[in-house]
């Protein structure tokens, strides 16, 4: 992906490695893991798209090259040295629902993967761990990171960015040997989704769609983590084969249709309203002239949580979500 925008919305649509162990710098020899793990745990092998990866004790210098890793990671006590730039451009790309976790810690400092892993810098953070679960890598990738230290990539058994948020706060509990803690992070997160859907009868079985103006418009599908949102809520995606192409497809002009859902949640950019507002087709659906839209605009934290949906994000973004869904979904256009 050559663009952010196009990173932050399609994310998952889509020397030698010796030399650069060898000639990078030393890094801080501060570990930032906190205590508590349990070492008992280890050894600990986890299974992934290129095969299994055995960690033999609790990494204490951990650079993640996916792009949502760090919220499981401070969320059980562990201050990553490197995270990846996804979108958002937070400081150390921790997001602003992650800030208690991370408290006063030194930031982890920032990579970019536009043109793939950056090698020598991660190598210069001297990490025991590299985790890449919410990722695309491919085996090149994986084969060059693991030279640099044990790496995990994404699961074999989902699409590139297709672990939910549960597996992958589970899976980092495993790693730091804190299966239990993870565990309880992630019930008390579905409680949240349990107690909207109660809250929100209306929810239950209602058609909806995360939908953006990118190269027309493009709808997410149920692969996709936004998507997952809705339906973990008790929406229900329309069985249309343009929103089954794992996450997400464009769809052309005829098919504006799909968009008349209960609930249509847009994440929207500087030309989304204008767009629509041009849009003859989509301005005469019943989900338009009824104001049946959700708008998240991108550029603002509410929207970076949109997309980013992890153990730490998701209850920062419930609270702003839930009761514009619940106004959607209401009947009266006046909410």
């Amino acid at each position: 992906m050559t663009s952010s925008f196009t990173r932050r919305f399609l994310a998952g649509a889509l020397a030698s490695a010796l030399l650069v162990v060898t000639g990078c710098g030393a890094g801080s020899d501060t570990a930032q893991q906190a205590p508590g793990a349990d070492g008992g745990a280890y050894p600990v092998t986890i299974a992934h798209k290129y095969g299994s990866t055995t960690i033999t004790a609790a990494p204490k210098r951990v650079v993640t090259v996916g792009l949502t890793e760090q919220d499981s990671l401070l969320a059980l006590g562990v201050v990553p040295v490197g995270t990846t730039e996804w979108f958002g451009k937070f400081p150390g790309a921790i997001g602003p629902w992650a800030q208690d976790e991370l408290g006063t810690a030194p930031k982890p400092e920032v990579l970019s993967d536009t043109d793939g892993p950056q090698y020598e810098k991660i190598a210069a953070l001297r990490p025991d761990l590299i985790i890449g679960l919410y990722s695309a890598l491919t085996q090149e990738q994986y084969d060059t990171l693991s030279k640099i230290a044990p790496t995990v990539a994404q699961p074999k058994d989902v699409s590139d960015y297709g672990i939910s948020w549960q597996e992958s706060t589970r899976t980092i509990g495993k790693i730091l040997g804190k299966s239990a803690e993870a565990g309880k992070l992630v019930s008390d997160v579905e409680a949240r989704f349990t107690k909207a859907r109660a809250d929100n009868p209306a929810f239950a079985g209602a058609t909806a769609l995360v939908v953006t103006n990118y190269q027309g418009y493009f709808v997410y599908s149920s692969e996709d983590p936004r998507s997952r949102v809705l339906t973990s809520l008790g929406f229900v995606l329309p069985g249309d084969p343009a929103t089954n192409n794992k996450f997400g497809a464009n769809i052309s002009a005829e098919h504006t249709d799909l968009l008349n859902v209960k609930a249509l949640v847009w994440l929207t950019n500087a030309d989304t309203h204008n767009t629509l507002n041009a849009d003859k087709l989509y301005s005469n659906l019943d989900v338009a002239k009824q104001k049946r839209e959700v708008f998240v605009p991108d550029d603002t934290e509410y929207g970076s949580a949109m997309s980013f949906v992890s153990v730490l994000s998701l209850p920062y973004l419930l609270d702003q979500l839930v009761p514009q869904l619940a106004a959607a979904v209401d009947g009266n256009p006046a909410t």
